[in-house]
């Protein structure tokens, strides 16, 4: 078994991580509308990043896609506020360190873009990730920021990266 990389994502990986994502997303039997499941954005995550002060880094093994996270200066999110999105892994790559190692590439990420906090969307059934964000500073708020396009989701969270 071969190291893992990190790097920025590809044009080339837009295939593999719409399927990582939506298949998590059903794996867990989650509603697929309202979520990035039915994000017509999920098929084009590249293109997505490219808007200005947001980034996506994808991990691989062998150069195969194993799965990634970003920040996104999404829709009516307070000053200094950007979201932790897309944060997806083949559930065969979970439980050994490759998500937190992704979060804390996106906080470094965001604290460079000048951002102050993290935002969060995602549900109870994601028990490990909740479990991860929690360990990591993350605390639970009462009610959705911004608008996020993402209604079904159930679980809001935030931390100060300052």
């Amino acid at each position: 078994m071969s190291a893992f990389s990190y790097r920025f994502i590809q044009p080339s990986d837009n295939v593999e991580l719409a399927k990582i994502i939506r298949t998590s997303i059903e794996a867990l039997n989650l509603p697929t509308q309202g979520t990035a499941h039915s994000d017509p954005s999920t098929d084009r995550l590249f293109q997505l990043f490219e808007t200005p002060g947001s980034t996506y880094f994808v991990v691989l093994q062998d150069n195969k896609v194993l799965g990634g996270c970003g920040i996104y200066p999404s829709n009516g999110l307070p000053e200094g506020y950007a979201e932790l999105v897309r944060f997806f892994l083949n559930p065969n790559a979970r439980g050994n360190g490759l998500g937190k190692a992704l979060m804390e590439k996106c906080e470094a990420a965001a604290k460079s873009f000048g951002y102050t906090h993290l935002y969060l969307e995602s549900f109870p059934d994601m028990e490990a990730a909740i479990h991860l964000y929690e360990k990591a500073g993350y605390q639970t708020l009462s009610a959705p920021l911004g608008n996020t396009g993402h209604f079904a989701c159930n679980v809001w969270m935030k931390k100060s990266l300052v």
